[in-house]
């Protein structure tokens, strides 16, 4: 049986000519230097400032947290809702804030260990997130800029049956809003 397909020969010159072809046309594709060479680039002169050196944006939730310094949040010994020193202080530096960002508002969050009633523990976290508000009320806030709502012992910080996770959960923490 004969070979169906055709078989090709190239001669010694046909050879040598698709080489040549072939150079000829991948030197076609070689860039050509320009006429004149652009300016050599200067020192950078941009102004822009990086996003990684941005800091949180000023008046922001994060501003404050960030400005506060664990300062957004009082404790309070068992079943009590007084403001201490320490506690004084904390606020008297929200109200700082708030007075420099008066478009701003806040929410004070009441919180408790997990012993007691749940009933029990509404009431106190509201008396503790009042007891903040009208701190900062006496600091010249605006009382309507200010509100408050109690979460009991439904969000505890601290996970624990002890002594130091029930510190923890006495709390009141203060949130901005728009």
């Amino acid at each position: 049986m004969s070979n169906l397909l055709p078989t090709l020969h190239f001669s010694k010159t046909g050879s040598t000519m698709l080489l040549f072809a072939g150079a000829l046309a991948v030197s076609a594709c070689a860039s050509k230097a320009p006429k004149e060479l652009p300016p050599e680039p200067g020192p950078a002169t941009t102004t822009q400032t990086q996003p990684s050196d941005l800091g949180p944006v000023a008046g922001s939730q994060a501003d404050f947290a960030a400005r506060m310094t664990g300062a957004d949040t009082i404790y309070f010994d068992t079943d009590k809702y007084d403001i201490d020193a320490t506690d004084q202080a904390a606020l008297a530096k929200q109200a700082q804030w708030l007075m420099q960002y008066s478009n701003k508002r806040a929410t004070i969050e009441g919180h408790c260990d997990e012993r007691g009633t749940r009933e029990y523990n509404l009431a106190l976290g509201e008396r503790r997130a009042n007891a903040a508000k009208n701190y900062l009320v006496s600091l010249g806030i605006d009382a309507s800029r200010v509100t408050t709502i109690s979460y009991g012992k439904e969000r505890p910080v601290a996970l624990g049956s002890d002594e130091q996770a029930w510190a923890q959960n006495r709390r009141a923490v203060t949130v901005t809003i728009d």
